[in-house]
């Protein structure tokens, strides 16, 4: 790990907030680990904590710690969108912390296709929380200095360049197959 990285590393490690470039918008996230950085991320945003939190990585073994195990078939249905935006929601390990499903037995899990998002994962080492950067309600940021403007020192801004989609990643309950979000 380079010595940016083990500054961010550290800087998630305490509770620190980022944001940073995904596929439509900025995201914000923290920590999926981190009791108090989940609760910094949900009053940050004005959210409901019952809404629940997603998880992105640079790959499916930094989920695996949140996700219930998996039978071969549903594991090769998700991994054969991924890289890419669909976000499967999936039974949530016990060890998933209750913030980030809101209470459900289920956690919404997306390996991303972003470059920068995905190169932020694994230089970090670990998955991250992935919700768009904006307060409940208002449009998401589309660029670091939106995401300064709104949250100023509250969140480390990562400054780079959103992805081509227009709209929020693909929703899928793994269980049911049914389109939560188009």
């Amino acid at each position: 790990m380079n010595g940016e990285a083990a500054n961010l590393h550290a800087h998630l490690r305490r509770g620190g907030l980022v944001a940073y470039p995904t596929e439509s918008c900025y995201g914000l996230g923290c920590d999926p680990r981190n009791p108090r950085a989940l609760k910094r991320l949900i009053r940050l945003k004005g959210r409901s904590a019952t809404k629940g939190l997603l998880l992105i990585a640079d790959h499916f073994k930094r989920l695996q710690p949140f996700i219930h195990s998996l039978n071969a078939s549903d594991r090769a249905r998700m991994q054969r969108s991924w890289p890419g935006p669909v976000t499967w929601v999936v039974p949530a390990s016990s060890a998933c912390p209750p913030l980030l499903t809101g209470g459900r037995p289920t956690i919404a899990v997306r390996v991303t296709a972003h470059p920068d998002a995905a190169r932020l994962c694994r230089s970090l080492g670990m998955a991250l929380v992935s919700t768009s950067a904006n307060p409940s309600g208002k449009k998401p940021a589309k660029t670091a200095a939106e995401c300064r403007r709104i949250f100023g020192t509250r969140v480390r801004v990562i400054a780079g360049r959103i992805g081509q989609r227009r709209r929020p990643s693909t929703l899928i309950d793994l269980v049911t197959g049914t389109v939560l979000r188009p």
